[in-house]
């Protein structure tokens, strides 16, 4: 309607009046919501002749820019960061047509979704600081479908890269998985691929020295080292993809080879992965998890070991309040309306954990209490809802009563949802959880059951087998190895220092494969440079057990190849008789066909032979500059593109123009929707699937429960033993995750390490915070500052894992706590 047309235009001119005509240097222009309507109202010509609005912008931290002149008062930074995300330090300020949106005062925004403000903010407002370091313009990037590596939940993100060096990650809507989010983790966490760190090319030592090799040269040192070993110890990684995990199995044989986990974790996965084959209860997707009208979280710190997870139950306490509208006549998509009538109501919510979370302000009830104690309330309340309220009623003080509260609430929800993990890494915290999340289910409930993974492919190495790593360092230690090989793993982090070294000084030979350098490939007498997942091809599987395909935006130009590809080379030159693996698409089916868990997986994404039209689908939007002007400053005549045997996408702008199969869309653009407001169009609806399904293969689900089952033994109390405490691990959402502590802006945000005590205990120690504590643990002694935090209970240490500079250490553990002066 012409009305309609002009009305729009008046509003697009009236938020122009302020706004700065900057859009050639901002970092925003040419993937700007502002920009786009601007053009499409053909609002070409400025009118208004006044001073403009201006403002001092504000320090927010290493990863965000503030540009407040762009504002057009939109709210959506506010409504995501406070009404969404929880968020608290972020606020308007207004005085009479005045409004700002920032801090206080200056700082680092504390929330971990604060870089979700570059995309929500339809303006320059809020920009990507890390992406303004190695800046391009975002239609010149060339960018592929991939998967967050820095957690277990599986988040689908678009990775950008330009001239060999990736220069940002953005969200990649998943109705199933992240929908339109990420966690600052994940969104920063990919500097660690341009890191001085990286490995580059082949190194082979010398009597202790490094020198670089060739490709061919270091290919056949390996070959050789395998020829000449009779026995020969293969080490995975749950942060490598199961396709270069399956490589080395079939490098070295199902016997030799061992999941690149600790024993302790190891088993804890292994736990998870039973559970979660056993049923009776399914593990929803993230996206499922919103809908869930009330959670119990059993003993995991989800905003630091699940920072998207957490975003999603955070959704899911507002349910229960949120059906009381329907009586109102209010349509919850109506979100301010919906948020005024719910107002501060939340609906059961229960967290029983070692220390405070970030999800506390949404909790009806928290329990704090030692890992032992936590799997006690579980069990407790798992037999309330059986109706065992004898048995049930086993715990001191206020807590029984706790439990039977959570066990009313979690029987009346209309969907209970029970999360837990490997966080306290106690067996009998998960063992109570999948209790709980049976007791429901037998009792006619549809329970969900949720478990945080220690890493982003943890799941995924559990399915494909393999010994713990403790049974390599055994058999080691009574016939030393000729050969061990590791991949994309630090063994100093699995395990205590004595005793990898004692491990990797039993074995002649060493061969390491990894993206970072690190301890491990200090170590190794051969160094193979693996592609990170910016320039390696392939398969995740989250925590619902959902295998998911990544595809890199880079195809290094130095001797950095996947991992996969490095050991199906040493395979086929050691194993000459057994059938070639020439592809990705070989290897992919060979592992369906020898594991029949992982048969599902070759279906996570079109194989390499899939077209659109007779043609790939392109990895460059059609915008970009185009390859003509890539390379020349070097030379007019530009080589051919790079052609990508492995992958059904194209390392230029031609290709397919129809909208792929989502695990495959590269990125969100229409012509005329240059921003990420173009995302709707590859939905079905607002907030719904992506045209054709969403993207990955689930391949996990539960068995039906059939028959009455025991009540699960109970463990004992905890009990304090006398000058000693337990020492229990802490997570951090900036620190504790291994590749995303050599990226600098996280880095920045990571704490040094410390032990934590309650202010009792630091009382009876007579030690003030800062002051030095020392404690033992694996026969090492460590000095450590304190600090104070008051929620743990008493008798428990806390001591933060994962940190660059604490060794690994296997937790929880007994230790005496020294205060030296």
């Amino acid at each position: 309607d012409p009305d309609a047309v002009r009305f729009r235009a008046s509003i697009i001119e009236g938020m122009m009046e302020n706004h700065p005509h900057d859009c050639p240097v901002c970092d925003e222009g040419g993937v700007c919501h502002l920009q786009d309507m601007t053009v499409m109202t053909g609002h070409d010509y400025r009118r208004y002749r006044f001073p403009k609005r201006t403002f001092r912008n504000q320090n927010l931290g290493p990863f965000l820019n503030h540009e407040m002149n762009r504002c057009i008062q939109c709210y959506r930074c506010v409504r995501f960061y406070r009404e969404y995300a929880g968020g608290t330090d972020l606020d308007v300020f207004k005085l009479r047509d005045v409004v700002y949106f920032g801090r206080a005062q200056d700082g680092v925004l504390e929330n971990e979704f604060a870089g979700g403000l570059v995309e929500i903010c339809p303006t320059g407002v809020f920009t990507d600081k890390t992406f303004k370091l190695h800046y391009t313009r975002e239609w010149d990037l060339t960018m592929a479908p991939s998967i967050c590596v820095h957690c277990s939940m599986g988040c689908n993100t678009t990775p950008g890269a330009r001239y060999g060096m990736l220069r940002r990650i953005v969200n990649r809507y998943s109705g199933e998985v992240n929908g339109y989010f990420l966690c600052d983790r994940g969104r920063y966490g990919y500097e660690f691929v341009n890191d001085a760190r990286r490995v580059r090319a082949s190194v082979v030592r010398v009597e202790g020295q490094p020198h670089e090799v060739g490709h061919d040269e270091a290919l056949e040192h390996a070959r050789r080292l395998m020829a000449e070993s009779r026995t020969v110890i293969g080490i995975g990684s749950p942060r490598a993809s199961l396709e270069s995990n399956f490589a080395l199995r079939a490098l070295v044989g199902p016997d030799n080879f061992h999941l690149g986990m600790s024993d302790h974790e190891g088993a804890l996965v292994t736990q998870m992965l039973d559970s979660l084959r056993a049923g009776p209860a399914r593990t929803p997707s993230m996206r499922e998890a919103e809908q869930f009208d009330a959670v119990f979280i059993v003993g995991e710190d989800v905003p630091n070991t699940a920072p998207r997870l957490a975003l999603s139950l955070r959704q899911s306490a507002r349910q229960q309040p949120l059906e009381q509208l329907k009586k109102l006549g209010i349509p919850i998509w109506q979100d301010h309306a919906a948020r005024e009538a719910a107002q501060h109501e939340r609906g059961p919510f229960f967290i029983a954990s070692l220390d405070a979370t970030r999800l506390d302000d949404v909790a009806t009830a928290t329990y704090r209490a030692a890992p032992v104690d936590i799997a006690r309330f579980g069990f407790a309340v798992a037999r309330y809802v059986s109706g065992d309220a004898a048995g049930a009623a086993t715990l001191a003080g206020g807590a029984d009563a706790a439990a039977r509260q959570c066990a009313t609430a979690l029987a009346q929800a209309r969907r209970p949802l029970i999360v837990s993990g490997a966080g306290c890494r106690d067996s009998d915290v998960i063992r109570a959880a999948a209790a709980v999340a049976e007791a429901l289910c037998r009792a006619g409930s549809p329970a969900g059951l949720i478990f945080a993974m220690p890493e982003s492919n943890s799941l995924g190495a559990a399915l494909v087998g393999g010994q713990p790593l403790g049974t390599a360092f055994a058999v080691a230690a009574t016939r030393p190895p000729d050969l061990v090989i590791v991949l994309e793993n630090d063994l100093y982090r699995r395990a205590p220092a004595a005793a990898v070294n004692a491990f990797l000084s039993s074995a002649k030979h060493l061969i390491a494969l990894d993206s970072l350098n690190n301890a491990t490939t200090d170590r190794a007498e051969l160094v193979l440079p693996a592609g990170s997942f910016a320039e390696a091809q392939g398969t995740l599987v989250n925590n619902e057990g959902r295998a998911q395909r990544s595809f890199p935006p880079i195809l290094p130009d130095d001797d950095v190849q996947d991992a996969w590809r490095w050991l199906t080379d040493i395979r086929q030159g050691a194993h000459p008789d057994d059938a070639p693996w020439q592809s990705f698409d070989d290897i992919v089916r060979a592992m369906g066909a020898a594991i029949p868990s992982l048969a599902g997986a070759v279906d996570a994404a079109p194989l390499s032979d899939f077209r659109m039209a007779g043609a790939k689908v392109p990895r460059e939007p059609q915008r970009h500059s185009g390859r003509t002007s890539i390379l020349a400053n070097v030379d007019v005549s530009e080589p051919k593109p790079p052609d990508d045997l492995d992958a059904p996408l194209s390392f230029t702008m031609e290709g397919a123009i129809t909208q792929p199969p989502a695990s495959l869309v590269p990125f969100v653009w229409s012509p005329g929707w240059n921003s990420i407001q173009s995302t709707n169009l590859y939905q079905r609806e607002i907030a719904g699937p992506m045209k054709g399904g969403d993207a990955g293969v689930r391949l996990i689900e539960p068995a039906a429960a059939t028959g009455a089952t025991p009540a699960a033994a109970m463990p004992e109390a905890f009990q304090q033993r006398q000058g000693e405490w337990l020492v229990a691990p802490l997570h951090h959402v900036f620190g504790s995750e291994e590749l995303s502590n050599a990226a600098p802006g996280v880095a920045s945000l990571a704490p040094a390490p410390y032990v934590a005590l309650n202010d009792a205990d630091a009382l009876a120690l007579d030690a003030q915070p800062g002051d030095v504590i020392e404690l033992t643990l694996d026969g090492e002694t460590h000095r450590l500052p304190l600090l104070r935090a008051s929620a743990l209970p008493p008798g428990v240490a806390g001591l933060p894992i994962g940190l660059p500079a604490l060794p690994a250490v296997t937790l929880p553990a007994w230790s005496r706590l020294v205060h030296r002066q």
